[in-house]
This record gives structure tokens, sequence and C-alpha cells, in this order.
């Protein structure tokens, strides 16, 4: 790369803007190709409202989480009950993060409280899950692939302005 890439405040706004009010949202905002790894930053949103969430790992990408607004449980680390493979053909593995696991939830995992302005830097493999969203949460996450398996170029279709 010759150039930084900028993600704006209104990129962000942009992909939260697609949320939905009572449910779940993982959107890459744009993914970058280094060289040596990709970097992709994205935009996530918890509804504190009933709403399906499930752990998760990923076996290739770290994510590292900043929290936007909100607060909430988070639990890292212990095993995935009813853990499955992600599919192939699906966005989180083809857009996302990369092959992954999932399931209902953690057992044996680290619990902390979460909120605005809190860092998390979660290694791949290392199943994560916010057991309860207190407050609707919005966090951004920053992905970097050392593999090279996210699709780099990609900007999201909420972005009016792609960058350079």
């Amino acid at each position: 790369p010759r150039s930084a890439t900028d993600v704006t405040l209104a990129d962000v706004r942009a992909v939260i803007a697609k949320a939905p009010a009572d449910g779940i949202l993982d959107q890459q905002i744009r993914v970058d190709d280094m060289g040596k790894y990709n970097v992709a930053v994205g935009v996530l949103h918890r509804s504190a409202k009933p709403a399906q969430q499930g752990a998760i790992d990923h076996a290739q990408v770290t994510e590292v989480y900043h929290i936007i607004e909100g607060s909430g449980t988070f639990v890292t680390g212990g095993t995935i009950t009813n853990a499955r493979a992600i599919a192939a053909d699906n966005v989180i593995t083809t857009i996302l993060v990369g092959p992954s696991t999932s399931g209902a939830s953690i057992q044996g995992g680290q619990s902390r409280h979460v909120g605005p302005g809190d860092v998390i830097v979660i290694p791949p493999g290392v199943a994560h899950w916010f057991s309860a969203v207190e407050s609707d949460m919005n966090y951004l996450v920053v992905r970097v692939d050392g593999d090279h398996i996210l699709p780099a170029g990609y900007v999201n279709p909420a972005v009016n302005t792609p960058h350079p």
C-alpha cells in the first residue's frame, strides 16, 4: 500500500443504519490488502431486545472490538456448546471472518462487563459471545487476516464514497 485507508464516521453510520431495531448486525465496511496481511474494518450491532445471540470462534482471523455505545456481558474462552462449523458459502465465512464455528453459548469462559470505550482483542480460535446485552450496543471491529482469506477490495454497498 502507498496510502492510508480512511473509514469515516459517515461510513460507520451508513452501515449501522442497516441494523434491525430488535436484532443483530455484523457488516464489513471494507477489506484492504496490506501486503503481508488483510485488514478489515466493520461494525456490529447487538440489540438489548430478545434476539438469538450465539457464540462463535474464528479459525484464522484476529478481531479487535471497540465498544462505541451500549453495554453488556462479554464472554471469551471456554468451549462452545453444540458447536458446528459455519458453511463455507455463508457470508460469515466468505466476507466477515473466514472459517468459523458457532453454537448456542460458552461453557467455562471468562465473563466481563463491557461498555463505551472498552477494547477487546480476540485471537483466532478463542470462543466469544455476549451472554447479556443491557442496552443496545454498537461496536467497531478491526479484523486482522494474516492468511488473506477475506475478500481484499470489498467495500460495503452502504458506503457511498469508495476510498482509494
